[in-house]
């Protein structure tokens, strides 16, 4: 069974390209202990990406040229592990307005295009605000705010920067917790960032230290994997926050995650997903 595996651009992985090669590295080993002939590509590399061949296609990439290459594998019936369309779906926008109009649990929240022709009134405080176009590459692309001031200084920051979209989310207290897991599997890890040194940006530092509010980690392992099922990325992590009720909402969704404190168990699952997908497509 002939696998394309296909690396994420360094500029796709802020502060966590070791993580991220490591994570795919795994996985890639695993596929060539299971008997799978493997051949790797960056994903700066679209011209040979186009013209191989494969039974399935496992990549990070996340670049708007590698994934017009990847719907065109999907269009010759060949799978993808994520599929370029989930990828695009967890952008910020599209995964916003998905997971609200499913009902997944999330906080409330508002698109704004730029140049700004919104009346900012509607807005609590404190809130996120996020870059609505793409995934964050930056830590600007991430912003909390308390007060109207700070809102429109990091909107004219946004279009200062061409960035045609704005998330708003409001501020959820409570305690932060991050999470990863495989669809249509047994995986799925979850941990407290606040007691670990694994962070992108370090925003994480807001809510501060976990208090350990009870919850069922059945229910967010049910959340988590209906949101990968509305946004199409079987391969996923993210952010949750559990309220003091015990009740949890996904803050963020991300595709294909790093899973640096678990990477031996999901690169198992990973690959064992990547072998039934290849067993049900013959």
């Amino acid at each position: 069974m002939k696998v394309i595996g296909i690396s994420r651009g360094s500029q796709y992985s802020p502060n966590h390209v070791g993580n991220d090669a490591a994570i795919f590295r795994k996985v890639m080993e695993e596929l060539c202990n299971l008997g799978c002939d493997v051949v790797v590509y960056s994903e700066t590399e679209l011209g040979t990406i186009a013209e191989a061949e494969a039974d399935i296609v496992v990549s990070m990439a996340r670049d708007d040229q590698t994934l017009n290459v990847l719907h065109a594998f999907e269009q010759k019936g060949i799978p993808v592990v994520n599929s370029p369309y989930g990828v695009e779906n967890c952008v910020r926008r599209p995964m916003t307005e998905i997971l609200l109009n499913q009902g997944i649990p999330h906080p409330r929240s508002w698109v704004l295009s730029l140049p700004l022709c919104s009346d900012l009134s509607q807005l609590s405080y404190p809130c996120w605000i996020k870059r609505g176009d793409s995934h964050a590459m930056v830590k600007e692309d991430v912003c909390y705010v308390t007060t109207y001031d700070e809102t429109v200084e990091v909107l004219a920051d946004f279009q200062n920067r061409s960035i045609p979209t704005a998330v708003i989310n409001e501020h959820l207290q409570g305690d932060l917790v991050k999470f990863y897991g495989v669809s249509n599997t047994d995986f799925f890890y979850w941990f407290y960032p606040s007691s670990s040194s694994h962070s992108k940006f370090g925003l994480e530092k807001i809510n501060g230290l976990a208090k350990g509010i009870p919850f069922a980690v059945d229910a967010l392992k049910d959340c988590a994997n209906k949101a990968a099922e509305a946004l199409h990325v079987p391969v996923y992590g993210g952010d949750a926050i559990v309220l003091s009720d015990g009740m949890v909402k996904l803050i963020d969704f991300n595709d294909w995650p790093s899973f640096a404190p678990c990477r031996d168990e999901a690169g198992h699952a990973i690959a064992d997903y990547v072998m039934k997908l290849l067993s049900e497509s013959k």
